[in-house]
């Protein structure tokens, strides 16, 4: 307060977004648990018979297009920042390495993260690397996707990849709380400042 006068500031920023591509059934569980968790969520695929709002009701945007068009697109527009999250599901390379090829290679995003078996996650590096990404940028990819949770299901599956997120968020461990010795079982509000994570009274 200064000269008898109060002044009130109240920021308010859109949600955060994640961009899902490919648009399997573990996709459709991915998009139910991102929207439940805050963000805006966009579905894209190039084939028009699976990217259908039928199948992906929560999305905010279900998009038909190559998903390094789509991406491309994207970032020209100036619509990516640094709380995007990707996730790239359709476990095909002609989808996956030319989207994560543009998606490592941006500064802004988040979070990128890409299902497969360590076999499949292998031969991504290696197109990768012939596709001319470097050790720094393949060191941004998530994969395989998500934390060790044992998931069977792809709502299972849903939790693991969204564990992972909120854990790169805050910059939590991923470890069980009975585990841990610090006192406090949430992140201390300097830790949670240091990872560009949300308040610290969310775990």
């Amino acid at each position: 307060m200064r000269g008898g006068h109060a002044v009130f500031v109240q920021s308010l920023a859109p949600p955060p977004r994640m961009i899902v591509f490919g648009a399997i059934d573990y996709a459709a569980a991915v998009e139910r648990i991102g929207s439940f968790l805050g963000f805006r969520v966009t579905v894209c695929d190039a084939r028009p018979l699976f990217a259908t709002p039928d199948r992906f009701p929560g999305a905010a945007d279900v998009v038909v297009d190559w998903p390094h068009r789509y991406l491309q697109r994207e970032a020209t527009a100036g619509n990516l920042d640094s709380r995007i999250v990707v996730c790239v599901l359709a476990h095909d390379p002609k989808f996956d390495v030319p989207v994560l090829s543009q998606a490592l290679r941006l500064p802004r995003l988040e979070y990128v993260g890409a299902m497969g078996s360590r076999k499949t996650h292998l031969d991504r590096l290696e197109r990768l690397r012939a596709a001319g990404l470097t050790d720094t940028e393949l060191s941004r990819l998530s994969s395989p996707v998500g934390l060790d949770l044992g998931a069977r299901t792809p709502e299972e599956t849903a939790v693991s990849i969204a564990a992972e997120i909120i854990a790169a968020r805050s910059g939590g461990s991923g470890a069980r709380l009975r585990d841990l010795d610090r006192q406090s079982i949430h992140p201390t509000g300097e830790d949670v400042a240091l990872a560009g994570g949300p308040s610290p009274v969310h775990r």
